[in-house]
């Protein structure tokens, strides 16, 4: 199984959490060199970024509040007094000049661009709202022009150091997992469970969730997106966690279904078997040159051709990065060619209202003949007895 996946991919959990963090300055460089070859394609004088993670991406800045403008006549970060310190650190090192603004920052913006004689303006019409884009068009004398998805497209293909960051997200999630399988007993609830492998992550270096922790015990794991809540667990029930972590700007994303008690049924064992076989699927058949909806066929019509295709709606997975859901997508729709260095998940699932489901998922990254399976934590099933 996994033949065309690395050797990294064994089953024996390496421990090891490394707190030292990667420098990606001189990347960062590369990346504005990218944002301005989309300013050549769409003949613009200059892009605003907006959005938090393009602004990290392409100006090195990790606060919440700030606006860039990159032009061909130079590349100007604003933000207010609170991130002065912090915005001069981070942008200007990667040729950005950063100027304190305060209430009327985009009148501010304007006045550049003006200066700039930017007759053309890229805007992430994607990601602002309409009420925003009625305030840019009166306050900037210049035309919009909408970047539409081509700066997170950019992001697609991951460099070395951004996936090594991953790696380290992924063996922080890894480790926090089988710690605390150790501790689920009968009677906790499923919030306790999210809490302790939060607690973990953040333990280990983490600097946040990649988003709310999954936890859904019998029944309620036939709901992909069951956030934790109040249940408790019992037993003879599956209990999936689907949880990741931030890591130096970078996320991890992974999903484990256990089973919890001393009974276990043959349809318990036949659904986890049917995912179990379809995510192997999935990771022995992806590889650089497919398309997203060709691997994602793949394994929809083994869950179908088994009996359950109606109970797998999702698509089979998405990118990672900076986001937690990054293009590309792997689902029946999308005709993205999978190139080397995208990282993504490949997650199926088997959602049975009632009774309760299975999802188990990986991060990988593509590679020209297969993949590298990033996560370490067996697939096996695993029974926790009482």
């Amino acid at each position: 199984n996994e033949r065309h996946c690395t050797a990294t991919t064994n089953s024996v959990f390496l421990h090891r959490i490394t707190s030292k963090k990667l420098k990606l300055e001189s990347e960062i460089k590369m990346n504005i060199e990218k944002a301005k070859k989309v300013m050549e394609e769409l003949e613009l004088d200059g892009i605003l970024l907006t959005d938090l993670y393009n602004i990290r991406y392409f100006t090195g800045f990790t606060g919440t509040t700030g606006i860039g403008l990159i032009s061909k006549k130079g590349n100007f970060f604003f933000s207010d007094f609170r991130y002065k310190e912090q915005g001069k650190l981070e942008v200007e090192k990667e040729d950005f000049e950063f100027v304190e603004v305060s209430r009327g920052a985009l009148n501010k913006i304007g006045e550049y661009v003006e200066k700039l004689g930017i007759r053309k303006l890229g805007i992430e019409d994607k990601q602002v709202t309409v009420s925003y884009y009625k305030e840019l068009k009166n306050t900037f004398q210049a035309e919009l022009i909408g970047v539409e998805n081509k700066l997170q497209l950019i992001r697609m293909i991951k460099t070395n150091k951004e996936i090594e960051i991953i790696k380290r997200a992924i063996e922080i999630s890894d480790y926090s997992f089988q710690e605390t399988i150790k501790v689920i007993k009968k009677g906790m609830t499923e919030k306790e469970i999210a809490a302790h492998i939060e607690y973990m992550q953040r333990k280990m270096g983490a600097d946040d969730t990649s988003f709310a922790t999954i936890v859904a015990s019998g029944v309620r794991s036939a709901m992909p997106h069951g956030v934790a809540s109040d249940k408790k667990i019992e037993e003879d029930e599956f209990i999936t966690i689907d949880f990741g972590c931030y890591y130096d700007g970078y996320v991890s994303d992974m999903t484990r279904t256990i089973y919890f008690g001393n009974n276990i049924s043959d349809k318990h064992k036949e659904i986890y078997n049917t995912v179990l076989n379809a995510q192997l699927m999935g990771v022995d058949n992806i590889k650089s040159g497919m398309l997203t909806s060709e691997i994602d066929k793949i394994v929809r019509d083994y869950i179908t051709e088994k009996g359950y295709g109606d109970k797998f709606g999702h698509g089979l997975g998405h990118g990672i990065g900076l986001e937690i859901h990054e293009a590309p997508a792997l689902s029946p729709v999308t005709n993205t060619v999978l190139e080397e260095n995208m990282v993504v998940t490949v997650e199926p699932g088997i959602y049975v209202e009632g009774f309760g489901g299975v999802r188990i998922e990986d991060d990988v990254v593509i590679t020209k003949s297969g993949c590298e399976i990033l996560n370490k934590t067996s697939k096996e099933l695993k029974i926790i007895r009482y």
